[in-house]
């Protein structure tokens, strides 16, 4: 991985978004995080935006740009969580949902590009989940919303080929963080109430015993080191990832036998 890259990372007011800016910063790399609050740290720039605020986005772009001879990697990682059942959830609670994690990835691959292209050089990883592969109970629009960046990624990879530009989503399992905090939390109507309970409360506990943020940034500075990429990533504990290839090889009545009982349904 050469010195002075200049890196993009959304969300970086803090979790997985702040540590990669100052794993990177540290290393020496020219990083700048795009979040809506400024986070303080001698190793990154903060520019305040609101990436599902074009204009925000166009204009922070405008900045690196005119700081910087080369934008190198974009780390699409500003994203939120959604919990509720699926019949609680309202247009605006999926509105807001699909606005940060899909719309405003989308804004801000399309704000790096035309200097990605003029380069013919550059890297973007989308943050992604492991929940992206299968509908998770009560988190079914959190995993339509990073299923829909994977399929954007899919496509997107094509299209910019031409200019040498590499594109993936990166699967994350559960990373110790504060996502449960800033999660959008839907009304849960009487009829679910109990089984959301105990669903919820395992899912807490699943990211209070997740992976540390720091192993992230070492595996991407891992991956893009690589010359070649594929279009998708898993990085988590096993027995997250391998939730995967078993959906795609088991038969679909006995994967959800084995996911009720994983997320305590039986």
């Amino acid at each position: 991985m050469k010195n002075n890259k200049t890196i993009i990372i959304t969300g970086t007011s803090g979790g997985i978004g702040f540590t990669l800016a100052e794993y990177f910063g540290k290393k020496g790399h020219k990083v700048y995080g795009l979040s809506r609050k400024t986070a303080e740290s001698p190793y990154f720039t903060t520019i305040p935006t609101d990436i599902t605020d074009n204009t925000q986005v166009q204009a922070a772009i405008r900045k690196i740009s005119d700081e910087s001879e080369h934008v190198d990697l974009l780390v699409n990682n500003a994203g939120m969580g959604m919990v509720g059942a699926v019949e609680d959830s309202t247009k605006d609670d999926i509105w807001k949902l699909f606005n940060l994690n899909l719309v405003g990835a989308v804004q801000l691959m399309s704000a790096v590009l035309p200097a990605m292209r003029a380069q013919k050089s550059g890297q973007i990883i989308n943050i992604s989940s492991i929940a992206s592969e299968m509908g998770l109970p009560f988190r079914g629009f959190y995993s339509a919303s990073k299923s829909a960046l994977d399929k954007v990624t899919e496509a997107i990879r094509y299209e910019v080929s031409p200019w040498e530009i590499q594109v993936c989503s990166l699967h994350l399992g559960d990373i110790r963080t504060k996502i449960a905090e800033n999660r959008v939390k839907t009304t849960v109507s009487e009829p679910y109430r109990t089984t959301f309970a105990k669903v919820h409360d395992l899912m807490n506990s699943h990211v209070d015993d997740g992976t540390e943020p720091l192993d992230v940034a070492v595996y991407i500075e891992k991956l893009i080191s690589r010359r070649n990429w594929k279009a998708h990533y898993y990085f988590g504990k096993f027995g997250q990832k391998v939730g995967v290839p078993l959906k795609w090889i088991l038969p679909q009545n006995f994967y959800e036998r084995l996911m009720k009982k994983y997320n305590k349904l039986d």
